[in-house]
């Protein structure tokens, strides 16, 4: 029999559960972990989350609950110990890292209520005979009509719906066309056959399928997929799945950003004709809750989304796979600061199911994961079908002419391709027109009031913006300092390549895409098909072209600033341009067509140039690992970065200097404090930001120097005027 006081958690930014009484004329036996309850909470009313429950309680004079919001656990005791977890590892509030997981509308404070109903959509006789390749004109509906032919009952349930607003505007044409019909369902799943035949596997894919299955899919187990660009990672998945599905489990599936869900999706629907649950930021509340819900039911077998999707329940779980494994995005920068791909690999530990990581550009954690014999290796090591690895070019802008950012030898690779219409990317990583505003008379250049940034000039809204705190404002004719009106646009960003292109080539049909252009998803989607209808010729893009899409199209991928990101004061800023380069270069030559990849660079002979171009990936990490482990960095070394944030930058300073001599009494052989120093950006958004480093070879020693370190820390009068927090893991040092 538990106790008859409540342990619930309150998304407040206090490390701590508070203890309540059970709601008036709540029968205790009916309270269970994992149900929300509404309570009061200072001078207002809260939501909190059940948690456990107690037998005494350090205060005489408890509060009540004032309703019970759920009539059954929305999360499971073996959920809630997960969020336990990472509320500890991650040193982050229990109550904020509970509701961080939950959809928004769980979050907020009204009842649960079960959905009333079902639907599901048929085809009609008339609809059944009607032919899909009739539809031309309109792919999202022929693509439906194909889906639902492929059903067994010819039937389609709403998980299976991909989430796009044009997809359901297609379905509504249909509906009136009197092809499909609407109607309620069982809420029964029935798991029906693979939609479509699998295409047979080369020899590695084979290969990786057979370890993978012959591991056992009822154990756990981490596996590297380190599979080069277009070499078929994505069937490996497939395959896997499958197995999944006819045992009866689900599948979880991450991908970095929106974009790859829309694309997996596709994948996947033609593959299979089970439920799909698509759980990311863009989807509509109520649309994500339905979804949270069938994930949670086991309605839907799969479960694909992005960083978030992590917290997913499921009722049968059976595989969780993590897609280009080594991207940015899995960690969250803000707030809670946890990795989906470290989480997936715990959870997938406490549910005793194998994890994929799967990855062109392994992350040297993973890479050092294998050699410790933590992880399996996998390897795909040549292009899927007919194509081949793309040829390299690097471009030495120290002796070549230039035409608006052009070399002559790109130019010329350009005309090539273009004349045999086939498709160009340019890689612009920076979007706007020009990143430097200079003064010829005076040197004055525009720098942002909050930041120690540059503003950039973004041509399209004729105004200078700061990348980093969002900051606008107008660009003067005229020099603020000197007059002048001799203002300098320098630099290139994706605004000014696509006029380049444009002189360059008049008769090309240029398409950009970056944030500016694809703010809105469904912006992003036409982009999409535009490049795959083969409407574009000239594809000029930031880091989102480089995030695994699949364009058949493209043979000459352009890098045409390589210096970027050669000399970042990050340590793992390296590691990233790695990354970026080979995924950016995997665009080309994906299809029948070779591929080319031309990098223009005044560093031609730079030793990571050289080792990327050369030798691959694969060496690089091996060389990267071992500057890592000179260094005494990590992977070799845990680290937690505790950041301080002030309008006066002594305060930030000297907060952090009261820490650092806590700590000093903490720390023993083996452990290293660094700093407190200023942030590489000290002003961010009109605070100054320094930072404090304590890492030490082993995770469980740096947990054990947090539990004595963090008390004290919080107690400091001096972090009472200012932001502080803590970054476990922290992958970003900017």
């Amino acid at each position: 029999m538990p106790g008859h006081i409540l342990r619930i958690a309150v998304p407040v930014p206090v490390d701590q559960v508070f203890d309540y009484l059970p709601p008036s004329g709540v029968d205790l036996a009916a309270l269970q972990p994992g149900m929300r309850l509404r309570v009061p909470f200072g001078r207002r009313s809260a939501v909190g989350m059940l948690l456990d429950f107690g037998a005494e309680s350090v205060l005489d004079d408890l509060r009540r609950a004032t309703a019970l919001l759920d009539a059954a656990p929305v999360l499971s005791v073996r959920h809630l110990r997960l969020l336990e977890w990472a509320s500890r590892y991650y040193r982050h509030p229990i109550g904020e890292v509970v509701f961080a997981s939950l959809p928004l509308l769980l979050r907020q404070d009204r009842p649960r209520r079960p959905k009333t109903l079902d639907v599901r959509w048929r085809l009609t006789p008339e609809g059944a005979a009607i032919d899909p390749d009739s539809l031309r004109r309109s792919p999202a509906q022929a693509t439906l009509m194909r889906t639902l032919r492929r059903q067994p009952e010819r039937e389609l349930p709403p998980a299976s719906l991909p989430s796009a607003v044009s997809w359901r505007r297609a379905l509504r044409a249909l509906v009136a066309k009197g092809w499909v019909a609407q109607e309620p369902a069982s809420l029964a799943t029935v798991l029906p056959a693979p939609a479509a035949k699998p295409p047979t596997l080369n020899d590695a894919q084979a290969s990786a399928v057979e370890q993978l299955l012959c591991a056992g899919l009822n154990r756990f187990g981490v596996f590297l997929l380190d599979g080069v660009t277009g070499s078929g990672k994505t069937e490996v998945y497939l395959r896997v799945i499958e197995e999944v599905l006819r045992r009866g489990s689900q599948a979880l599936v991450l991908v970095p950003e929106i974009g790859l869900t829309e694309q997996t999706l596709l994948r996947f629907r033609d593959r299979f004709a089970a439920p799909l649950a698509v759980l990311h930021s863009g989807r509509a509340s109520g649309a994500r809750l339905d979804e949270w819900r069938q994930a949670g039911e086991g309605r839907a077998p799969i479960v694909i989304g992005t960083r978030s999707a992590v917290w997913a329940p499921l009722a049968r779980p059976g595989v969780i796979i993590v897609d280009e494994e080594h991207d940015l995005s899995f960690k969250q920068q803000e707030g809670f600061r946890y990795s989906a791909r470290d989480i997936a690999v715990i959870r997938g530990q406490r549910e005793n199911i194998p994890v994929i990581l799967g990855s062109a550009t392994p992350s040297l954690e993973s890479v050092f994961n294998v050699h410790r014999g933590k992880y399996r290796h996998l390897r795909l090591r040549r292009r899927a079908g007919t194509a081949t690895p793309p040829r390299y070019e690097v471009v030495d802008l120290r002796a070549a002419q230039m035409r608006e950012g052009f070399s002559e030898p790109l130019v010329t690779r350009m005309r090539e391709h273009l004349d045999r219409r086939q498709q160009v990317l340019l890689f612009v990583n920076r979007r706007g027109y020009a990143p430097l505003i200079l003064c010829h008379q005076c040197g004055w250049t525009a720098w942002c009031e909050r930041c120690d940034a540059r503003l950039v000039y973004h041509q399209t809204a004729n105004r200078l913006e700061c990348h980093f705190c969002g900051a606008l404002s107008e660009l003067n004719a005229a020099c603020t300092r000197c007059g002048s009106g001799n203002l300098l646009k320098l630099g290139y960003g994706t605004e000014r390549v696509v006029e380049a292109v444009k002189q360059t080539f008049p008769g090309a049909r240029v398409l950009r895409i970056d944030r500016d252009i694809t703010r809105r998803q469904t912006a992003w989607q036409a982009a999409l098909r535009q490049i795959r209808d083969g409407q574009a010729d000239v594809l000029v893009g930031t880091q989102l072209l480089s995030k695994g899409h699949h364009f058949p199209g493209v043979t000459l991928v352009a890098v045409v600033d390589g210096d970027s990101r050669l000399f970042g004061v990050d340590f793992r800023s390296h590691e990233r341009f790695a990354q970026q380069l080979i995924q950016v270069a995997g665009r080309a030559g994906r299809a029948d067509e070779p591929g080319t990849v031309v990098i223009q660079t005044h560093h031609p002979a730079h030793p990571l140039l050289q080792v990327l171009v050369g030798q691959g990936y694969g060496a690089f990490a091996a060389l990267a690992l071992k500057e890592r482990a000179e260094a005494r960095l990590p992977p070799y070394q845990a680290m937690a970065l505790i950041r301080a944030e002030s309008e006066k930058p002594e305060k930030a300073r000297a907060f952090l200097n009261e820490a650092r001599a806590m700590a000093l009494d903490l720390i023993a052989n083996g452990a290293e404090l660094l700093g407190p120093v200023p942030a590489p950006m000290e002003r961010l958004a009109g605070r100054y930001r320094w930072q404090l480093v304590l890492q030490t070879r082993h995770r469980a020693r740096l947990q054990r120097l947090l539990d004595g370190w963090l008390p004290g820390i919080r107690r400091l009068r001096t972090g009472r005027a200012l932001r502080w927090s803590i970054d476990v893991d922290p992958q970003e040092t900017l």
